[in-house]
């Protein structure tokens, strides 16, 4: 423990010392360094999502696309400054294209089907259901993506809860495990297995980390009972009650067509892993073909094509489903535009952040398991965690082991691919930012009346609810 202290320690120093090498070119007139300071942005826009909503929330709802792009600016100018305009267009446009543009029209996607399809019945808000469907959700999210899980699910929990006054942990702990935990079993569950899958490890080698999984299932629905109970309780006294007109168990689901057009978003993220690896999508050097727009950046044809398949299968949901349905899930656009609007700013202020990852991550001295899953986990708090996993996959296949799996970046070992993993998935719950749904989840909770705690407030539940566990883990499975 000691010793991962003082990595992580010395990993934080890095970061706040002397610029650091990186996007070195022979013959490039743009320097070889990145300046610390051009991540002010990025926090500066972190600074905003946390603090804005306690001080002005009414300014900051109606602003906050101009907010975001006040950050854009003072991030894209001074990094021009430093590596010229050309530079600067390639890598916003390749963040863009390449990232954002895939990531929200795969939300978006989710978030049209998902409203499409509504559950109805006797049951109520109880901690048993509310433990059944976490537990529902948690082991579903590795079938159709966490994000997928989280849009199904969300509403259905928060109809049945909505007779609650004290419902905002559940929502706290929807987020800990379906939107993130639930995601480790298959490369479809969450992005960063996705790109470990398109290196070289096994489709299912990620079923080795059920054991995690269950554990910590076990550790935190036993938690979350004993919160839910007591809220429970308090609701009843209160005088409160769920609206069950009729006893029994019934139970129906409208929209269930919808399942369709959600196994087409699924198949479409299978298909973007799969297809860059066939000699199809590939020329001659081995890139993967595209649309060229500037410099290096393309649209590649397998993003192309699980951008069409994604927006057809919002299409026809929408086409072949009765607007009551979505009248009864009180479906509004304002959860996707606030994440939109959001994220756009996220994914191009955190591009520094990232430079300055994969520059130093093979210098960190990181090299054990628990080191691996602390690492990657902590930096996937904040930043996208498909890119930090990949950092830390390639140092771990550069360090030259000889035993566990092959892939493309080098021998890996079970272990410590496990670690990298787990960390990339699980600690993607410890802020609102983290992972896709987290943010989602929230929104779409704020916008039906349950109240979130504030992005600092849910940092304290993470810290006091996820945090031992992932010691425990630490502890019984990466030491």
């Amino acid at each position: 423990m000691k010793k991962l202290v003082t990595v992580l320690s010395a990993f934080f120093a890095v970061l706040l010392a002397c610029p650091l090498s990186v996007f070195a070119a022979e013959g490039s007139k743009a320097p070889s360094t990145v300046p610390v300071w051009l991540c002010i942005p990025f926090a500066g826009l972190l600074l905003c999502i946390a603090v804005m909503p306690l001080v002005k929330a009414e300014w900051w709802e109606s602003h906050q696309p101009l907010v975001v792009a006040l950050w854009i600016i003072l991030m894209v100018v001074p990094f021009a400054f430093v590596y010229g305009a050309g530079k600067t267009a390639e890598t916003v446009l390749d963040c863009i294209v390449n990232d954002y543009l895939t990531f929200i029209i795969l939300l978006f996607g989710l978030f049209c089907v998902s409203g499409n399809i509504t559950m109805e019945g006797d049951f109520a808000g109880s901690p048993r259901v509310n433990v059944g469907l976490l537990a529902l959700g948690t082991l579903l999210a590795s079938c159709i993506g966490t994000t997928g899980a989280s849009m199904l699910m969300v509403r259905p929990v928060i109809k049945m809860n909505s007779w609650r006054k004290r419902k905002g942990h559940i929502m706290i702990f929807f987020i800990f495990m379906v939107s993130n935990m639930g995601g480790c079993l298959t490369p479809i569950g969450d992005p960063p297995l996705l790109m470990g899958f398109m290196r070289g490890v096994p489709f299912f080698w990620s079923l080795h980390l059920f054991p995690v999984l269950i554990f910590n299932m076990v550790i935190l629905l036993f938690v979350f009972y004993q919160i839910d109970k007591r809220s429970y309780r308090k609701d009843i006294a209160n005088g409160r009650k769920p609206d069950i007109r009729k006893p029994g168990t019934q139970f129906r689901l409208d929209g269930l067509h919808n399942i369709i057009f959600l196994v087409m978003i699924v198949g479409a993220v299978i298909l973007s892993g799969v297809l860059p690896g066939m000699s199809a999508f590939q020329d001659a050097a081995g890139n993967v073909r595209g649309i060229h727009l500037f410099g290096e950046v393309t649209l590649t044809f397998p993003a192309l094509i699980e951008i069409v398949i994604i927006l057809l299968a919002a299409f026809l949901s929408f086409k072949t489903t009765d607007k009551q349905i979505r009248i009864r899930n009180h479906f509004t656009w304002g959860a996707i535009q606030e994440v939109a609007v959001l994220f756009i700013g996220i994914f191009i202020t955190m591009q520094p952040a990232l430079m300055l990852l994969k520059a130093v991550g093979p210098n960190l001295g990181v090299t054990e398991p628990a080191e691996m899953f602390w690492a990657t986990g902590a930096l996937s708090s904040f930043l996208d965690n498909t890119p930090t996993y990949l950092v830390f996959l390639t140092t771990a296949g550069t360090l030259a082991f000889t035993n566990g799996i092959t892939t493309t970046l080098g021998t890996v070992p079970t272990k410590i691919l496990s670690a990298i993993s787990c960390g990339a998935v699980f600690m993607g719950a410890n802020t609102y930012i983290g992972n896709a749904p987290n943010f989602m989840v929230k929104a779409i909770s704020d916008e039906n009346g349950v109240k979130m705690p504030s992005f600092f407030g849910y940092m304290l539940w993470s810290v006091a609810f996820l945090v031992p566990v992932f010691i425990i883990d630490m502890f019984v499975f990466f030491l």
